[in-house]
């Protein structure tokens, strides 16, 4: 396993052989040693966490290619001299003093102007019923005014909601600018005309419900015998802030908005005309509909429901639940000064890690034997770092952008390709449905293969308890889980006694195989790595007692794919064509590196010690110590990638061809055709990721910025109300035409055909 360390200005930045169990004391020694640095000036971060010396890298969750942060201290400066200090200490003195007098000169002039002067106004007075806007919302809501005062050169009005729940409420400032007199007169529909200004209940969220009460400008008005429609502008506030095209729903009433009146020249009836009954507005609780009378739970104590003592309850500051403080566990006697949180968001300090404090040990410790060793160089214990998402996991056939013969170095790869996606099991399917894929090891005693054709044994019948990956079959098999999902491949009805066998093979579920290099009997196996041979089907599959005297289940595959196998002339001469290599994980190639210097230098340093010996004898001590594997993997970075011969279809070059739009795009693809079909195709799909979903694009839609994009991803786009390409903001318009790239979509299908499915 390797490990990626940038420092935070990216000056400097390596490859690390490391193992799970290394500690991060250990990981800074080889960061020292590299970067040149003093190890008491290094920190390591990973993912915001700063770690800890006494921990190790599977204590933070650190996997193959994760990358490291490291922050190089800088050196402390010397300390200033004790003159210099004490200079410094009295202009500090100085400062503050001349501060404090400019603090105490301003809290005066502050206090002056928020002198409160009683005044009065000439269109409103204390006591009337007006109309206020809300500053959050922008509505109009009922109010009273309380008080109108002087505030330096300013007219502040004193007011109050006009609401039962407000009765006890605080007033607060408002200016004339938001404040009308209160709305009375109720429009008759037939007397309303295009342009004018009244006062109508709108929901912004959800027109159809009940909302509160805006100004609206009439832009369409729809009346006749069975259908009243009325059309306008929405106003939000006093503000300059507008809602187009709103249709409005008129059971509410539509009011006249009045104009304020003289004090001098108001009349009897002024007063009077003010409705008793408050306009209906949404309930803030839709449990209760804020009936005083009914508990809640949902507005009101979480607890009793109860809603009396609002000055003894209490909001939690995480979740806003409200709890009476007398039915809290255990109660409290008066409401708390700081942040309080209630029971369910409270966080208990005891499992808050602070920096410099050691991690918590994880729950799942393994309590096997041998955890004593270093367990956590190797590439078994390493975790995906990506998922294939072309496909999904029961896709069943083969993979997008894999070819027969494709080649990878370790299991973990084949995962994250997509085509045999458990990490340790041989069979991936679904016990209700089929198998999916299988990878043939030859771990299981009787297994033959014969390259076309080969018997596979399946799972189970092994005690596997521990840590254990292998053992000797300990008890019969039976056709349950992925002996089940394998036989459900076979073109015939399940038979869990005396299995079965296929009336026409070739009409049964297809299996994706791959063959191991541990398939050590095997003529066909790769030579290392992990091969994906194509598809195969099962002929047929029956229980039959073993060498260890123990019933398995035995299945007999043969191979259905159009592609030549990989061990035949035909099948050699394509994979020299596509261009197919050896697959190895992302900076493999550096850390391959990094291991073979520091083995160089820990074999000089052991020849310096011991002296000089016989060349015959290195010799023999090296080839004991490295195998043809470790040969082939250590002279990756020394072979040179040969120019394959692949070529494009003339059906697929003629349809990028057609895609004229994107022919830019295409020409960047193109380049890469000399280096086989793996390449190019990886290419493509990058070039061709959608900026939103991040898959390869299905049905695009080619902006005229040149973007492609899924067309449902555009569509859900516009749905929120972003009118703009995602990838470069490009403005587009309201009524934009998504019209589908035939051409794009067409050569997409042809060169990953199956990808659809998932879509």
């Amino acid at each position: 396993m390797y490990v990626k360390c940038v420092t935070f200005d990216n000056r400097h930045n390596g490859i690390f052989n490391v193992s799970k169990l290394t500690t991060i004391v250990q990981m800074k020694e080889m960061v020292a040693a590299k970067f040149c640095a003093p190890i008491d000036r290094l920190s390591l971060y990973f993912q915001g966490k700063h770690l800890e010396d006494d921990c190790t890298l599977h204590d933070y969750s650190i996997n193959l290619n994760h990358v490291i942060q490291v922050r190089i201290k800088p050196v402390e400066l010397e300390k200033i001299s004790i003159k210099s200090e004490s200079e410094d200490k009295e202009n500090i003195d100085d400062n503050a003093r001349v501060a404090d007098e400019k603090i105490e000169i301003k809290e005066e002039v502050k206090i002056k102007e928020e002198e409160e002067i009683e005044t009065t106004s000439d269109h409103y007075q204390a006591g009337d019923a007006i109309d206020c806007t809300d500053t959050i919302v922008g509505a109009w809501y009922e109010a009273v005014i309380l008080k109108i005062v002087k505030k330096g050169d300013r007219t502040v009005f004193k007011v109050r909601w006009d609401l039962p729940e407000s009765k006890n409420d605080d007033a607060f400032d408002v200016e004339e600018t938001s404040i009308r007199p209160r709305a009375w007169k109720t429009l008759d529909f037939n007397d309303l005309e295009i342009g004018q200004r009244v006062m109508v209940n709108y929901n912004l969220e959800s027109p159809k419900e009940i909302g509160h009460w805006y100004d609206l400008t009439i832009s369409k008005i729809r009346n006749v015998r069975t259908v009243k429609e009325l059309k306008g502008t929405i106003h939000i506030g006093d503000t300059e802030r507008t809602i187009d095209d709103c249709e409005i729903n008129i059971k509410q009433g539509v009011y006249q908005i009045e104009e304020p009146v003289l004090i001098s020249e108001r009349d009897e009836t002024f007063n009077s005309r003010v409705p008793t009954t408050r306009r209906i507005i949404p309930a803030e609780c839709k449990h209760c509909n804020d009936n005083p009378k009914k508990n809640c739970r949902e507005c009101s104590c979480t607890v009793c429901g109860k809603k009396t003592d609002p000055h003894h309850q209490i909001l939690c500051d995480e979740c806003d639940t409200v709890y009476h403080i007398s039915c809290l566990n255990p109660p409290l006697a008066e409401i708390p000064q700081g942040d309080w949180y209630c029971p369910d968001c409270k966080v208990n300090a005891d499992e808050i890690v602070k920096v410099g404090e050691k991690v918590k040990t994880k729950k799942k410790q393994s309590k096997v034997v041998g955890t004593k060793r270093d367990w956590g160089k190797g590439m078994a214990c390493v975790a995906r770092t990506q998922q294939c998402t072309i496909v999904a996991k029961d896709h069943k056939g083969p993979i997008p952008n894999v070819k027969v013969g494709q080649t990878w170095l370790y299991r973990l790869q084949v995962s994250e390709a997509g085509v045999h996606r458990p990490h340790i099991a041989g069979i991936s399917g679904n016990s209700n449905v089929c198998a999916y894929s299988i990878v043939f090891s030859g771990g299981y005693e009787g297994d033959e293969d014969n390259g076309d054709t080969f018997l596979y044994t399946g799972s189970g019948g092994r005690d596997l308890s521990g840590n254990k990956r292998t053992a000797k079959q300990s008890r019969d098999q039976v056709l349950t889980l992925m002996n089940k999902a394998l036989a459900l491949n076979c073109n015939a009805k399940l038979d869990a006694k005396n299995g079965a066998v296929a009336t026409n093979w070739k009409k049964g579920i297809p299996i994706r195989v791959v063959r191991s290099w541990k398939a050590k009997h095997s003529k066909y196996a790769p030579e290392l790595g992990y091969r994906y041979d194509g598809i195969y089907k099962v002929v047929k599959y029956w229980p039959e007692k073993g060498k260890s005297g123990f019933i398995v289940w035995r299945y007999y595959l043969k191979r259905d794919d159009e592609s030549p196998a990989p061990w035949t002339k035909a099948g050699k001469a394509e994979i020299e064509k596509n261009g197919l290599k050896m697959v190895y994980p992302a900076n493999f190639e550096a850390a391959q590196k990094e291991k073979n210097k520091g083995e160089n230098e820990k074999e000089n340093d052991n020849e310096k010690k011991k002296g000089k010996k016989n060349e015959k004898e290195n010799e023999k001590r090296g080839l004991k110590r490295k195998t043809k594997n470790d040969a082939d993997i250590n002279e990756v970075s020394s072979t040179k990638k040969p120019k394959a011969d692949f070529q494009l279809d003339k059906k697929i070059c003629d349809l990028i061809e057609e895609d004229q739009s994107n022919k830019k795009i295409w020409d960047r693809c193109m380049e890469l055709i000399t280096e086989g079909s793996q390449a190019f195709n990886d290419k493509v799909m990058l070039e061709f990721a959608c900026p939103v979903c991040q898959e390869l694009v299905y049905k695009p839609v080619t902006l005229s910025c040149t973007h492609n994009i899924c067309i449902s991803c555009l569509k859900r786009s516009f749905k929120v109300g972003s009118y703009n390409c995602p990838m470069c903001r490009d403005p587009l318009d309201k009524d934009y035409k998504m019209t589908e790239n035939k051409e794009l979509s067409s050569a997409l299908l042809t060169l990953f055909p199956g990808y659809e499915n998932s879509r």
